[in-house]
């Protein structure tokens, strides 16, 4: 009993850092042969895929964030492109109008939209108090209401769905107990499931979903072994976690007949792989991060009182995988998005 809450508060620690936190061209086109052309993107999820709903408070909006792409702090959580963008690029459309900014950019609504929030989860959420992911759906349905979008619209689009952490995190800080952790990873994905299965009975026919990613491997928990280790133990509280989500994501196939209306990108061994320098990009040290903060205290964008940097920034943000305490670079996510393209092209069948 000692070990598991040993366990629990040494996941809090690195949990807590890490969410907080809250011009390269894309090459991943895709090669697609089917007849599915799909015209929209729409995303829900947390900073993974968030590409500017949070407020400007966040470090999302400071410097050095966006360095990379556009050239300015625009809400990514990375110096530039993040999941989204790639995502989009392979399916051939721009990257979705955010929520937020859904009244000022209307000629963009033709691409989707973005309903991801940085820092939120399934639940509620201690990271930050953006609209979960029910809401983010609540927010979708009204604008189909409104006929904003249409049935056609619906049809011939794609979802991503991020899910990294954050309802962890918010279990901890509110103690959660350690005979209540694997029940509490159970009802994550069974609402996770309720979700991506409301969010296709709206209209949208294929949706695509994110593994939990090796969160063992993150700055916070590698940093005791100068970024060389993961953390073994850490990681291992991932697979329970996806092996659920692998279950209900067959379950929801069956029940659409068979069909591949939903897919996960594993983003555990697309990290690991590139962690592990398999790929064709290579990273010298990939388990350090560009930036971070001069001391425990800081983190990637912080300033003191009187607005001195507190915070350290890698001369060559394509030489890191990671970009903060949390999430890769543009170059990482480059990095990674090839092992993620095989379940992408699923949806097209």
């Amino acid at each position: 009993m000692d070990a598991q809450h040993k366990l629990l508060s040494s996941v809090l620690c690195y949990f807590l850092v890490l969410f907080l936190l809250s011009g390269q061209q894309v090459s991943v086109q895709g090669h697609l042969t089917s007849d599915f052309r799909p015209s929209k993107l729409f995303v829900f999820g947390d900073s993974y895929a968030d590409t500017g709903n949070t407020n400007k408070s966040e470090s999302a909006w400071k410097h050095p964030y966006g360095i990379t792409f556009p050239g300015k702090p625009y809400g990514r959580f990375s110096d530039g492109r993040v999941l989204t963008d790639y995502v989009a690029k392979f399916i051939g459309v721009k990257s979705p109008i955010q929520y937020r900014w859904r009244k000022y950019w209307i000629s963009l609504l033709r691409y989707g939209m973005n309903f991801a929030y940085g820092g939120t989860g399934a639940f509620d959420s201690v990271v930050y108090p953006g609209p979960n992911m029910t809401t983010q759906i609540d927010f979708f349905q009204h604008l189909i209401k409104k006929k904003v979008f249409t049935a056609r619209d619906l049809k011939s689009s794609v979802c991503l769905v991020s899910l990294v952490g954050n309802d962890y995190t918010t279990y901890i800080a509110r103690n959660g107990s350690a005979q209540g952790w694997k029940s509490f990873i159970k009802a994550l994905i069974n609402q996770l499931a309720v979700n991506l299965k409301r969010i296709h009975g709206l209209g949208v026919q294929k949706i695509a979903v994110t593994g939990l990613q090796p969160l063992g491997c993150l700055p916070p928990r590698t940093a005791s072994s100068t970024f060389r280790k993961c953390n073994a133990t850490d990681n291992s509280l991932v697979s329970f976690h996806n092996l659920l989500l692998q279950q209900a994501v067959a379950k929801l196939n069956n029940e659409t007949s068979g069909r591949s209306s939903f897919v996960i990108l594993d983003l555990y061994d697309s990290f690991m792989s590139v962690m592990e320098n398999k790929g064709s990009i290579k990273f010298e040290n990939p388990l350090k991060p560009c930036c971070f903060g001069i001391s425990s205290e800081y983190s990637c964008g912080s300033v003191d009182e009187n607005g001195a940097k507190k915070y350290t920034v890698c001369e060559d943000p394509e030489s890191a995988f990671f970009w903060d305490a949390a999430h890769p670079t543009q170059q990482g996510w480059r990095a990674v998005f090839p092992a993620l393209q095989a379940s992408l092209q699923k949806l097209y069948y």
